[in-house]
């Protein structure tokens, strides 16, 4: 008879009779009765009045029926822990059952027993567990370390077990090394900076032996210990992966992807030229293609591993990509990443089989699918450049197919050939316009202006055809109406006599008629940098745009290096940190690859150098050009351009006008005062508050929106930089720059929603750095982030966040949250935000410290050509808190003795030598003494900056 008669329900007062059964005197009805107690309790009813009769039933010798009263116990001990006390001596006595399932099946339910008042009663029946003769006892007593460490971390601490979990590390028994390594790692996880785990050389080698002899699950918890390990030398780091390299034949796939994160991390440490390494290539690649032999969740999960692995090491599958061709019968979510990944591995030497495969998929059933192959048609032509003419003859031969899908994706991936390879395909254009009347989604219609306004010249009709989509210029998508507008301005420009109608047409339409602040704030300028000056029109809007990059999808490289740290996790599905989705970010450690060694950096080739960027660049998360939104711009509108506005040439050039004066009729009169006769400036009505300034100055003071307000005397501002493109962050672009004024650090963000919804909910966190950065306040957008829609907020910094020794120092690595998704950058910060108000040191004290800090520690540099003399530059770098201690003429060379503090205390010294060279222009020696000299670099490039800008 089976055991569902338990769960039936019987006559009334059923805890009554329950409780009889309990006290019966039969062993066998006894046993019967708890089994009825736990089916109750097992389907939601509340058995909790039972517990004295559940817990005297505890004193019997059967097995079977003591795992049942345990069962009960953990379940009900949390309500009603003065009851679960009576327990406590049984635990004692059954702690030291001549039988060793008994001793461990008591210091197991012990640690599932979360109640305060017990635990110190545990303590010594813990302790003799682990010291127990028998295995079985000791592993599991292990793992109750870690669940008592849970509870009273301190308790745990004061008793000493910590240093018992680690001896057990030493054990003769395999599967009690793994539990005492499972349960360090969980209690160092809770505890990042302790060093529970000391792994040493001795360590590591009992490790590897217990490897070959424990459970799989067992070997997982080795192997994840082993790769937060960092060998000190390559050979260390071979010898470790020799031993790991057989786990990678093992049937269960998570003792595969841990090895294989073993074996990826310690390659870092391993020289290209090793004879081992092309060995270990060799032997990655066949256990990462039979995990796509499995059912299909699990070939996801080893896809999304492998997406990874190919990012950070293409060469382990280059010879393998015939395995991520797709089925027939494979579910869509494992077709697309089967694609990401072909293209990733697409190559000279395997494009043809590629495209072929390609060119197949483009004629499946299955719409999203066959957009992704498109896609990847135009992605291959972008990275291969030897198949770009195979991949263009093959997306015309599919929009021959005139299925409507497939016909504007390929216009949308012709754009981007257009882009990456200029004046070589141009001859397909005429086939693209035979297509116009087939377009209806937004992207592809604004890619196919983009090509109409881009290669006007060639296209006899063109005015035609962008006229065509004139006609219904309001009920297009905001992605179209910006792309027809500057499509239509290039055109006025390369045509100007024969499209004048047309650019006063878009142009009132974009101002006068829309309500959509992009469009209205993009009509203006072209209608002033056509109005004040042509030739600065056509020098910005006709520039010569940058060539696309061959990957605008890949992972930042200090992510993908910590993604790689966490192969085999939810992280490595995700391909997001797990700070990023670990509510409250406990046991979130960021980890990172070792560094690589010496030998191996000088036998870096080119291709698989690492992706940081050079100290004195900003650091792009991703190349921006492949985004389309950035692309309708086609304008680099940067800060104000210092110097001479570009409008006085337009003032010299008399009454030059490319409009002919059309546009005059638009407006109406105008006052005298507000233009001048040379100026046409948009109707009044319709010019924001600070756009109706007088226009003297042309362009400088359509980008100088600001002038008036000001801002308050501080340091050196450098102009915003775009730190997040849209591309890489659904839509959402961030620009950014740091500002210190009045001794307050403030990061100064742009946010612009490049996206089709609205966002909300924004929110901002930093990651360790240098110099504890962090906000220190909640990052405020007061209103939801409408489309096309761009908010500035002025973010105020402190430095009291966690310290972490960044490279390059001054590397700030940021999240940014919002109701979409969570999206990372990194991006550099200038030392000088960081030179305090107190920072000016008296004379006796700069000589004493100059003497006292190490010859060693100074640096020298050169500043060349900079345009200021001593006096100027004193006041310059003071108003950035770099104070001037002294100075004096030697020789006819000022000699500036200055000094300066950083937020964390510490001070800079530093000596300015300034040569007189040509009759503008100084070179200037700077010597810098500090007791942390990697900072000195920095300050140099600190100083650089302020005297320059």
């Amino acid at each position: 008879m089976t055991d569902s008669k338990y769960f039936t329900t019987t006559k009334k007062g059923e805890i009554f009779e329950l409780k009889a059964e309990l006290n019966s005197d039969k062993k066998e009805k006894k046993k019967e009765a708890v089994k009825k107690v736990i089916a109750s309790m097992t389907v939601g009813k509340d058995v909790s009045a039972l517990f004295p009769d559940v817990v005297n039933c505890m004193q019997t010798d059967n097995l079977e029926l003591k795992k049942l009263v345990y069962l009960y116990l953990m379940n009900y001990a949390k309500s009603q822990p003065d009851m679960a006390i009576m327990a406590v001596n049984t635990f004692v006595k059954d702690c030291e059952d001549p039988n060793p399932l008994i001793r461990a099946l008591a210091v197991r339910t012990m640690g599932c027993i979360r109640v305060d008042k017990i635990t110190e009663y545990l303590c010594e029946p813990l302790r003799k567990c682990l010291k127990d003769e028998d295995p079985y006892v000791r592993k599991t007593a292990a793992v109750c370390v870690a669940k008592l460490h849970d509870i009273n971390a301190q308790l745990v601490e004061d008793q000493g077990f910590l240093d018992t979990l680690k001896d057990l590390i030493s054990d003769s028994n395999p599967m009690v090394v793994a539990n005492a390594v499972a349960a360090l790692s969980e209690i160092a996880e809770s505890h990042p900076s302790s060093n529970l785990l000391d792994l040493n050389p001795q360590s590591i080698n009992k490790l590897l032996t217990a490897l070959n002899e424990c459970t799989e699950w067992g070997q997982i918890f080795i192997l994840d210990c082993l790769a937060n390990y960092t060998p000190k030398d390559d050979r260390e780091a071979q010898s470790i992966c020799e031993r790991v390299t057989p786990r990678l034949s093992h049937a269960n796939s998570a003792v595969v992807l841990s090895a294989v994160k073993v074996l990826m991390k310690f390659m870092e440490m391993l020289s290209k030229d090793l004879d081992y390494y092309g060995t270990l290539l060799k032997k990655l690649a066949p256990p990462l293609v039979t995990l796509l032999s499995a059912e299909p969740e699990l070939q996801y999960v080893a896809l999304r591993n492998i997406n990874l692995i190919v990012q950070k090491r293409p060469e382990i599958l280059k010879h393998e990509m015939k395995v991520f061709f797709v089925k027939y019968n494979d579910p869509i979510y494992v077709k697309l990443e089967k694609l990401d990944i072909m293209i990733r591995l697409a190559s000279q030497a395997n494009i043809a089989q590629v495209l072929a495969e390609l060119k197949e998929y483009a004629t499946e059933v299955d719409v999203d699918f066959v957009r992704k192959a498109v896609r990847a048609i135009g992605r291959c032509a972008i990275k291969v450049e030897q198949s770009a003419e195979r991949c263009v003859s093959t997306l015309l031969d599919l929009i021959q197919t005139k299925v409507n899908y497939v016909v504007q994706e390929a216009i949308v991936v012709i754009k981007d050939i257009f882009r990456k390879y200029p004046n070589k395909y141009e001859s397909v254009i005429a086939t693209l316009c035979e297509n116009l009347d087939s377009l209806d989604e937004p992207e592809a219609r604004a890619a196919m202006i983009w090509i109409v306004g881009e290669y006007a010249e060639r296209i006899d009709n063109a005015d035609e055809l962008l006229e065509s989509f004139l006609e219904g210029f309001h009920d297009e998508s905001t992605q179209v109406q910006l792309q027809l507008l500057t499509a239509i301005v290039k055109l006025f420009l390369k045509k100007p006599t024969e499209t004048q109608e047309l650019v006063q047409q878009v142009l009132s339409l974009a101002t006068q008629d829309s309500d959509n602040p992009d469009l209205r704030d993009r009509g203006y300028i072209y209608w002033r940098l056509l109005s004040t000056d042509p030739v600065a029109a056509k020098e910005v809007v006709l520039a010569e745009k940058p060539l696309i990059s061959e990957e605008t999808d890949l992972i930042e490289p200090t992510l993908l290096d910590e993604l790689i740290c966490y192969i085999g996790t939810l992280a490595s599905v995700y391909h997001k940190p797990p700070s990023a989705f670990v509510e409250g970010g406990r046991g979130v450690v960021h980890k990172s690859l070792p560094p690589r060694t010496a030998s191996n950096e000088s036998t870096e080739s080119p291709e698989t150098a690492p992706a940081g960027p050079p100290s004195g660049e900003q650091p792009d998360v991703i190349p921006a050009q492949g985004d389309l939104l950035g692309d309708l711009l086609n304008l680099d509108l940067g800060p104000p351009v210092s110097g001479p506005p570009l409008a006085t040439s337009s003032v010299q050039m008399g009454a030059v006008d490319l409009l002919g004066g059309g546009l005059d009729s638009l407006m109406g009169d105008e006052p005298e005062g507000i233009g001048g006769p040379n100026f046409v400036t948009p109707p009044a009505a319709a010019v924001p508050a600070n756009l109706g300034a007088p226009m003297g100055s042309g362009l400088s003071d359509l980008f100088d929106l600001t002038s008036g307000v000001g801002t308050l005397s501080g340091s050196y501002v450098a102009p915003k930089a775009v730190w997040l493109p849209a591309m890489k962050a659904k839509g959402l672009e961030i620009s950014g720059t740091f500002t210190r004024q009045v001794g307050s650090i403030s990061m100064d963000l742009q946010l612009t929603n490049k996206a089709l919804q609205v966002m909300t909910d924004f929110a901002i966190q930093f990651n360790r750095n240098s110099f504890g950065l962090a906000p220190a306040a909640p990052l405020q957008v007061h209103a939801p982030l409408s489309p096309n829609q761009t908010v500035e907020i002025s973010l105020p910094l402190n430095t009291v966040g966690s310290v972490m020794k960044m490279e390059p120092l001054n590397n700030l690595q940021v999240a940014v949250k919002n109701n979409i998704d969570v999206f990372y950058f990194s991006t550099l910060y200038p030392l000088h935000i960081l030179f305090v108000e107190d920072g000016k040191m008296e004379r006796q004290m700069f000589l004493a410290t100059w003497k006292d800090i190490p010859n060693e520690n100074e640096a020298q540099f050169q500043i060349r050509d900079c345009p200021l003399n001593a006096e100027a530059a004193s006041s310059r770098l003071q108003s950035s808190n770099i104070f001037t201690v002294a100075k004096r003429n030697v020789e006819g060379q000022d000699m500036l003795y200055q000094s300066l503090k950083l937020t964390n205390g510490i001070w800079v010294l530093a000596e300015l030598r300034i040569q007189p060279g040509n009759p503008n222009f100084m070179d200037l020696e700077l010597s810098l003494k500090c007791r942390a000299p990697e900072v000195s670099p920095h300050v140099c490039q600190a100083y650089e900056t302020i005297l320059k800008n």
